[in-house]
């Protein structure tokens, strides 16, 4: 299976197009949102072409393929507008003998692990930073963001198919790669 991972879209129609399109264009089978969807948050100035009733629209397009987790910007509100759950604090995947646990970043972070293993994967977005680093034996990842990305990264996403993990920019450009082992 192949999943194409993003987060912090901010309600940004233009990156949020352009996201859409990567993810045809990557012909992943799952779209995995690390939250933080529609609304900019207090702390962020408005992305380009704002439009958080258009994001959703793009978004519901592909509702069925949609994993997603919530983000600290996220609503009860918002849930009114999609088509696919996003109240979820965090949602696990199983990669080989180890697991993914995916969230947004807010709550659990490398500074406040949930429980995992030696060799699991805690993945996030929330600082907008592209991120590929072990921490107590734990794997820490982050996709950056699709709509302000921080500290010179680039607009982007990341895949992962048969462990390998590729960060990308939004016109599918590799920026990083990581290969994760699956025994």
């Amino acid at each position: 299976m192949k999943y194409m991972i993003a987060s912090d879209l901010h309600g940004s129609t233009r990156y949020g197009a352009q996201l859409i399109a990567a993810y045809r264009r990557e012909q992943a089978d799952r779209l995995l949102l690390l939250g933080d969807l529609l609304y900019h948050g207090p702390r962020n100035a408005l992305p380009e072409e704002y439009g958080p009733p258009s994001m959703a629209e793009l978004l519901n397009e592909i509702s069925s393929d949609i994993l997603c987790v919530r983000g600290n910007c996220e609503a009860e509100v918002d849930q009114s507008l999609l088509n696919f759950p996003i109240q979820a604090e965090y949602c696990l995947i199983s990669m080989g003998k180890h697991l993914i646990f995916a969230t947004h970043g807010h709550r659990y972070h490398t500074g406040s692990l949930p429980p995992l293993h030696r060799g699991d994967i805690l993945l996030h977005g929330h600082t907008h930073v592209p991120a590929c680093e072990e921490t107590e034996g734990i794997l820490y990842l982050n996709p950056g963001s699709v709509s302000i990305p921080k500290n010179n990264s680039w607009h982007g996403y990341m895949t992962l198919e048969n462990g390998l993990f590729l960060w990308k920019d939004l016109d599918g450009n590799e920026k990083m790669r990581y290969q994760a082992n699956l025994d």
